[in-house]
């Protein structure tokens, strides 16, 4: 019995050290135009979250429910964007039985150190000695448009809960929007209760964030003569 117990536990180590390197090297196979455009656009992204914070008019579901989560464990808004991701990664796994993909991981945790960093450097005096909420409000809207424009054209990261969306469409067959809007309203509805903060820019990020992303990419592939690499990557990835 000892021995199956040794065997079993040998075959998982060695399944998911498997999967680490799968996923690691996977990394390897991006080209530097696309790593260089998920980077900015994760950055402009904490940025544009940040702008929505420190206007205190409410901000995106997920971090209404990352901020509720810190408020409440005082661990900082990178650990706990970990958290959320631990959760969501785990429901998606049980879901689908089978490993997730990490880079959703990645990008929600570095998402909030990147704001741990700015709030670190002070931009939160920075912008409120200098802008009123509603400027602040406008500029992280098109700010966080702009950046999820970069990060879907890049193919590299997805935001942790539309990778529960798109199980919710794939299962059951609902639009995309439709898996969204409920999840966005669960996700806000659980970091409201527990003290995260809900104001306009939350129903602004619902209504404004997404007609915008599809002209950004018409204009980054147009203008700025960027390659759209999510969409041939997106069903293969996910």
């Amino acid at each position: 019995m000892r021995d199956e117990q040794i065997k079993s536990e040998k075959r998982a180590g060695f399944y998911f050290r498997s999967y680490l390197k799968t996923q690691t090297l996977g990394f390897l196979d991006f080209k530097i135009d696309q790593v260089l455009m998920y980077l900015l656009g994760v950055t402009v992204f904490s940025l544009g979250a940040k702008f929505f914070i420190v206007s205190q008019l409410g901000t995106d579901p997920l971090d209404v429910l990352i901020i509720s989560i810190d408020k409440q464990l005082g661990l900082g808004m990178g650990v706990c964007s970990g958290i959320v991701s631990v959760l969501f990664l785990t429901w998606w796994t049980l879901w689908n039985k089978k490993l997730p993909p990490i880079s959703p991981f990645i990008t929600t945790t570095l998402t909030g150190l990147l704001i741990d960093l700015w709030t670190f450097l002070g931009m939160g005096d920075y912008l409120t000695a200098r802008l009123n909420g509603y400027a602040m409000l406008a500029i992280g809207l098109i700010l966080c448009a702009y950046s999820s424009a970069l990060i879907i054209m890049s193919g590299i990261g997805i935001r942790i809960m539309d990778l529960v969306v798109l199980t919710m469409v794939s299962k059951w067959s609902w639009s995309f929007t439709k898996a969204k809007m409920i999840i966005e309203i669960g996700i806000f509805s659980i970091g409201w209760l527990l003290g995260g903060p809900f104001g306009v820019g939350t129903i602004a990020f619902l209504l404004v964030i997404g007609p915008l992303i599809q002209p950004f990419m018409n204009m980054n592939a147009k203008r700025l003569s960027l390659k759209n690499y999510g969409l041939a990557n997106t069903s293969a990835a996910y």
